[in-house]
């Protein structure tokens, strides 16, 4: 796993988040993970089952949706080194990244920057 994680991620993130119909998804999606993980697993840590497989497939589901908006940009995520490295970079995201990059202008630069192309 590296070391300077948030460091990279957030200095490649612009590179990777240029299309505007990726900005979308990910300003729906990213929300579902935040909410979607922290519900499931706290709902599988109390017993309730049902509960926690929606708060999963919440999870599951904004992943997949992110895959699909990354397949539109220019410049493809870097590979990921094992499963570690995508665990991690996938929470890290979410949970830091993705909201770094929205709180410091980063999502409105790259959504003005895509001008209507894509979206």
């Amino acid at each position: 796993m590296r070391t300077d994680l948030l460091a990279w991620q957030f200095e490649h993130y612009s590179l990777n988040h240029a299309d505007r119909t990726n900005l979308a998804l990910h300003a729906v999606s990213a929300p579902l993970f935040v909410l979607g993980l922290p519900l499931g697993l706290l709902a599988l840590a109390t017993g309730r089952f049902a509960l926690a497989g929606a708060g999963l497939a919440l999870a599951v589901l904004a992943v997949a949706v992110q895959g699909r908006g990354h397949r539109r940009e220019q410049h493809a995520p870097a590979p990921f080194r094992s499963r570690g490295d995508l665990l991690a970079r996938l929470v890290a995201e979410q949970f830091v990244t993705f909201p770094r990059f929205v709180l410091s202008g980063g999502f409105a630069r790259a959504w003005r920057g895509a001008g209507r192309h894509g979206f």
